[in-house]
């Protein structure tokens, strides 16, 4: 998606839950500060590479999912590519998947994602109005290959491709980047791991976001978008997202 496209969808989101733009900036310098010498510039060439006429598997944090069986699927070449979603990466790390690309605004295991980075993984990091601290804390501590995101127009340090979440943020860029399927694991837009009701309530309006977005991706024609299931079967983004909200 071009950031015209998406800069009047994330005014409405930015509008419902109360983002001051002047902290999405504040963000996104402290992540150029701490990272300058660090981050790819320019920052889309090198995933458009990896990630151009491939199958994607996205891995999101739906509970009680776990990694993506990467072996169940089709032998295919080139191989598909495995993007995880921030906590996520914990996962596949865990059953010995190193993903290609992680996608993270650092509210997950930053650590996994650390280590993710040091056995080669891209890691995307996106900075935003509530998570300047973290940038603080962990942005000069990646030790690999580095790219930048923000909200706002795109710098030559860093990209927006659109997304608000993790999760549908890893299906625009594979999308913009010229995948041709996009199969999403681990992804449940009606359950969260949250025992606080206010937060589960803003954690689930974020996941209505999501599923919007990523179901005018799956409208578009540039790229296949399914549901992979736990089962096996791979379903339409369509029917499987109406099953995730309603069971």
């Amino acid at each position: 998606m071009e950031y015209r496209d998406w800069a009047p969808i994330y005014d409405r989101i930015r509008t419902e839950f109360g983002f001051p733009f002047e902290r999405e900036v504040a963000s996104a310098d402290e992540l150029e500060a701490r990272a300058a010498g660090r981050l790819t510039v320019p920052p889309l060439d090198p995933l458009r590479r990896l990630l151009f006429g491939r199958t994607v598997v996205v891995c999101g944090l739906a509970p009680g999912a776990g990694a993506p069986p990467l072996w169940r699927l089709p032998a295919e070449a080139p191989a598909p590519v495995l993007i995880a979603a921030d906590g996520a990466t914990e996962r596949c790390l865990a059953a010995s998947l190193v993903p290609s690309v992680v996608v993270t605004d650092l509210d997950g295991p930053v650590a996994a994602e650390v280590s993710a980075n040091r056995r080669g993984s891209w890691l995307v990091l996106h900075a935003h109005g509530d998570n300047r601290p973290a940038i603080e804390e962990w942005a000069d501590q990646f030790p690999g290959r580095l790219v930048g995101s923000w909200a706002g127009p795109p710098r030559p340090r860093l990209l927006n491709v659109g997304g608000f979440t993790d999760g549908d943020r890893a299906v625009l860029l594979a999308e913009h980047l010229g995948a041709t399927r996009i199969l999403l694991w681990g992804f449940d837009f009606a359950r969260v791991d949250e025992p606080d009701p206010r937060q589960r309530d803003r954690k689930l309006a974020k996941l209505a976001w999501a599923r919007r977005i990523i179901a005018e991706v799956a409208g578009r024609p540039q790229a296949r978008v399914e549901i992979w299931r736990p089962d096996g079967r791979r379903v339409a983004y369509a029917e499987g997202a109406a099953e995730s909200t309603t069971r």
